[in-house]
């Protein structure tokens, strides 16, 4: 039987919080937590309906809590702007910022509308350019950020030399990359924040293993079913051996939460597939400044011109 872990929230009353990829798995435990800490939550999300359906079972376990979703597809920069003109004409300062959302494993190498491999465009790419297009709601919010990279990204390296996954493609090591690129690029960001007085913290989390959806069947990702490996998870969990959707939530609301801590720090689950969430040790690919230094000059180049220009 899976053990059950929490933590203690402060209360959040009268701030903000964004979190991406809230409309299933980990996200919706983030989001209904940071509702019941008394945030505000503004979900954007790729499917509307499905997003409109959780906001609203939050809505019904959380009572007087504030959710509301916004439309965003992480693999297309202009959907990505369009959120950030959207938020930006609200003017509402944010707080929190959990980019949480992903995608995993296509059964195919797969690109986004902007022609760059599925996973380095959404899970990198399209939190890059959604991070620094809200960046100005960040500052005056001062806000804590937190990004989810994953337990695939413990070992290996940046391909610096085909970051598109245009030659050989290796689905798992495609993954790996962009979720190495997403902790280089939080660790960069800190550092920025710090150097230039912007007034944010930001953070890295990983969840560990759980059976989520992220690898459940995705007829629209082109995978008709479940793979083996995720019913595998499915049963770890439930005798122990992995975490859970809600113990898996636990780093990025600790990370995003917790007094205690500034920025450029590192949580995960005390088992690297799960447990209680405790401060860790950056993973061998997220130690060099260098690379971090050099996944913001190139995804800023990236992000502004396409990737076949």
């Amino acid at each position: 039987m899976a053990r059950t872990h929490d933590l203690t929230i402060p209360d959040l009353t009268g701030t903000l919080a964004v979190v991406t990829g809230a409309s299933d798995g980990i996200g919706t435990v983030i989001a209904t937590r940071l509702a019941g800490a008394g945030a505000e939550v503004i979900m954007p999300v790729r499917n509307q309906a499905k997003g409109d359906a959780t906001a609203q079972r939050i809505r019904a376990a959380v009572d007087g809590a504030r959710v509301s979703t916004r439309s965003l597809d992480l693999s297309s920069l202009e959907s990505v702007t369009s959120l950030a003109a959207t938020l930006s004409s609200e003017g509402r300062p944010i707080n929190v910022l959990i980019n949480n959302a992903g995608d995993m494993q296509p059964p195919t190498r797969q690109e986004t509308r902007d022609g760059f491999e599925l996973q380095w465009g959404t899970n990198h790419l399209g939190h890059f350019a959604l991070t620094l297009g809200l960046l100005p709601l960040l500052r005056e919010g001062r806000a804590r950020i937190t990004h989810q990279t994953s337990v695939a990204a413990r070992k290996g390296s940046m391909n610096w030399d085909d970051l598109n996954h245009e030659q050989g493609y290796d689905v798992m090591k495609a993954y790996a990359g962009s979720k190495i690129a997403v902790g280089l690029f939080a660790r960069e960001l800190d550092a920025r924040s710090r150097a230039n007085g912007w007034g944010i913290s930001s953070n890295l989390s990983h969840p560990g293993i759980s059976p989520t959806n992220l690898l459940a069947a995705q007829p629209a990702m082109g995978r008709d079913r479940t793979p083996p490996a995720r019913r595998l998870i499915g049963f770890l969990s439930r005798i122990g051996l992995a975490g859970t959707p809600d113990s898996a939530a636990l780093p990025a609301l600790m990370a995003a939460t917790d007094p205690e801590y500034g920025g450029d720090q590192f949580f995960g689950p005390k088992r690297t597939v799960g447990g209680p969430p405790t401060l860790q040790e950056f993973w061998a690919p997220l130690r060099h400044m260098d690379d971090a230094h050099r996944i913001w000059e190139v995804s800023e180049r990236l992000v502004g011109t396409g990737a076949n220009h």
